[in-house]
């Protein structure tokens, strides 16, 4: 599998979801975080955008962010239980697999995803992660887990000019959760876990802080 032309096109995909305006529709605002939805190009679901302006350095933003096993991520996000290297393909595309908790009230079982993801940085100072879920052959299907596929996916860090301690943040998700999930049951867990995402992302940049 070519994971690096993969991961490229993921790349350019979510520069382009933040781009582009048209047909999305709000479906949460809480403490400044704006959370949006549009019908997926990629499958029969959702794409979900999150934006809020964070207090922190793109830097420090970037450090609770980086997909990076032992990495502060699985620390504050309640959706990331592990995060372990699969393949390293060149210095910033990775194969990883994430494990989430079951959520939603045991509603949603445990899952676990298997990504590429292209870390990359732009001139204006903006970090990237971006992710699409790909196979691997030492990483099939584990029982106990019900295997999710990410589509195009990620987190934007954007610098504002004159703001150095803030940051824009958008956050893409777009997941098909596998199994037999009710449409409603995804369709309201993920707005509230993205707001979620957020404050416990509040949370973590301002211990670095403190440290």
């Amino acid at each position: 599998m070519d994971y690096q032309n993969t991961a490229n096109a993921v790349g350019d995909c979510l520069l382009s979801y933040t781009k582009d305006e048209s047909g999305w529709k709000v479906c949460k605002k809480s403490n400044d975080v704006i959370v949006s939805w549009r019908p997926s190009t990629e499958f029969p679901g959702n794409v979900y955008k999150g934006e809020s302006v964070v207090k922190g350095s793109p830097e420090k933003v970037w450090e609770c962010l980086k997909p990076v096993p032992n990495g502060l991520r699985v620390k504050w996000d309640n959706n990331v239980k592990k995060f372990e290297l699969v393949e390293q393909v060149t210095e910033n595309v990775t194969v990883c697999r994430t494990v989430t908790p079951s959520a939603a009230m045991g509603i949603i079982a445990p899952r676990d995803f298997v990504d590429v993801i292209l870390v990359k940085q732009y001139e204006d100072g903006t970090i990237t992660s971006n992710a699409t879920h790909v196979t691997h052959p030492s990483c099939p299907p584990q029982s106990g887990y019900v295997r999710g596929f990410n589509h195009p996916c990620g987190c934007i860090c954007v610098p504002i000019s004159g703001e150095p301690n803030k940051t824009q943040l958008f956050s893409f998700f777009q997941t098909d959760l596998g199994g037999f999930l009710p449409r409603s049951v995804v369709d309201s867990f993920f707005p509230s876990s993205m707001v979620e995402f957020y404050s416990n992302l509040a949370k973590a940049i301002k211990s670095l802080k403190d440290h």
